[in-house]
């Protein structure tokens, strides 16, 4: 058998403009916002350099900051519990759907809506009673009116308000990813394993799960990630208000980048979700290395 052998010099001529476009769209951008972040400067006149006093006041003078934080990570742990649902929706797909294809596909369909769609939709199914709200009104047509709330614009619940809408409308994106792993999954496998008497629930837990581990990672590596990064739901739907209650990281770095004029602070803000990015994906994959090491 001839195996086709390619200089090293080769493959770098090929990998080089990839690899130069990739550096200047991703890494160059953070390090500009980076820089941009240690100077006093609202984006269009004079710069002043300041060192690290963004990020001191971001830290420990701003009360807006570590709420918005706090939202954010939650935003990031409701969006993995959807995870373990997607993939037990895309077993049953795969056990009892003989031809699970279009269910699978209509699953998707709130994916590739535009947020701006989705945010209109969800604005009006929470909407007060009398302003037609879908939500409120069923719960007042079955007598639950102690149930019913300004969804949106109540503090204590808004937030809650969209991880509900986020998780609706990515469970079929992470449902097809799951059922796309359960797929390529070899039928000669589950065969084997009926005949040692493993069906059902049994079958599921030693061999789809530990067979779809790194289908999972990625499901939850691209959740979590998303989630930290969540903006242009919530500036549909609530521009972070009322009052800051569902600011995250991102939507207080755009108001204070291009609405506050606070170009340098909202910079400094950046560079934070960079590092929590950074940081989570690589405790993620750490924790999952465990476990593809525990099942294989």
């Amino acid at each position: 058998m001839n195996v086709l052998r390619v200089s090293k010099w080769t493959i770098a001529a090929f990998v080089l403009p990839c690899l130069i476009i990739y550096v200047c769209l991703v890494f160059v951008p953070i390090l500009v916002s980076m820089y941009s972040g240690l100077l006093d400067w609202n984006g269009i006149g004079e710069s002043k350099f300041i060192g690290l006093e963004n990020f001191r006041t971001m830290l420990f003078h701003d009360p807006v900051f570590w709420p918005s934080v706090k939202r954010t990570l939650m935003f990031a742990v409701f969006s993995m519990v959807e995870i373990p649902v997607a993939l037990a929706v895309a077993m049953l797909l795969n056990r009892f759907v003989k031809k699970p294809n279009f269910l699978v596909s209509a699953y998707f369909m709130p994916v590739i809506l535009s947020v701006v769609i989705i945010g209109q939709l969800w604005k009006t199914i929470y909407n007060p009673a009398a302003m037609g709200g879908m939500l409120n009104q069923v719960l007042e047509m079955l007598h639950l009116n102690s149930w019913a709330h300004s969804w949106l614009t109540d503090p204590k619940i808004a937030m809650y308000s969209l991880y509900f809408v986020a998780l609706w409308q990515y469970l079929g994106y992470h449902t097809l990813i799951q059922f796309t792993g359960i797929q390529n999954i070899p039928a000669e496998v589950y065969e084997a394993a009926r005949i040692d008497g493993a069906e059902g629930l049994k079958a599921d837990w030693y061999i789809t799960f530990p067979m779809n581990i790194p289908i999972f990672k990625i499901s939850i590596v691209l959740a979590f990630i998303g989630s930290l990064q969540a903006f242009d739901m919530i500036m549909v739907m609530t521009g972070g208000g009322p009052a800051h209650a569902t600011d995250v990281i991102s939507t207080l770095m755009y108001n204070n980048s291009f609405l506050s004029m606070k170009y340098g602070y909202g910079s400094a803000m950046a560079a934070f979700l960079v590092i929590l990015c950074l940081a989570a994906t690589i405790i993620i994959n750490a924790i999952f290395n465990k476990l593809e090491r525990r099942f294989s």
